[in-house]
């Protein structure tokens, strides 16, 4: 279950998303439909529809479309990263704005972190992984 999480001034539902090395925190409130994404609209922040499919897939699960604006702050990574951190923290907010969406986002994985992270360097190679460059001399 994941925790209620409400502004205490204005009653918003906050949610917040990690994906890779990207966080976004997210406020839904009963609105219009509108989706602001660190002040710009959701077609200036992410120019390609794949990752505005992302973000308005979790809204469009729970008939939320609307009904609801959407304010994000999004920060780090790259914009795959940024878009799959703010369907996580939306679907978050949605649980916390509504009980009865638990269930479907639940079980359509909008809950679900994505575990996958950049691994770190190691001592004495390259990268990661990558060790010395081989010399037979």
């Amino acid at each position: 279950m994941v925790a209620v999480k409400k502004d205490k001034i204005n009653g918003d539902s906050l949610g917040t998303g990690r994906r890779k090395s990207s966080v976004a925190r997210v406020r839904v409130r009963p609105g219009s439909g509108k989706i602001l994404i660190n002040g710009r609209t959701l077609e200036e922040f992410f120019p390609t529809v794949q990752h505005q499919q992302a973000v308005l897939q979790t809204l469009e699960h729970v008939q939320a479309s609307g009904s609801v604006d959407v304010i994000a702050r999004v920060s780090g990574g790259g914009l795959t990263g940024q878009s799959g951190a703010i369907r996580m923290a939306l679907a978050r907010a949605l649980v916390s704005h509504s009980e009865e969406n638990f269930q479907p986002l639940r079980d359509d994985g909008f809950l679900t972190r994505d575990a996958r992270m950049k691994e770190r360097k190691k001592p004495g190679l390259h990268g990661a992984r990558r060790g010395t460059q081989f010399s037979k001399r």
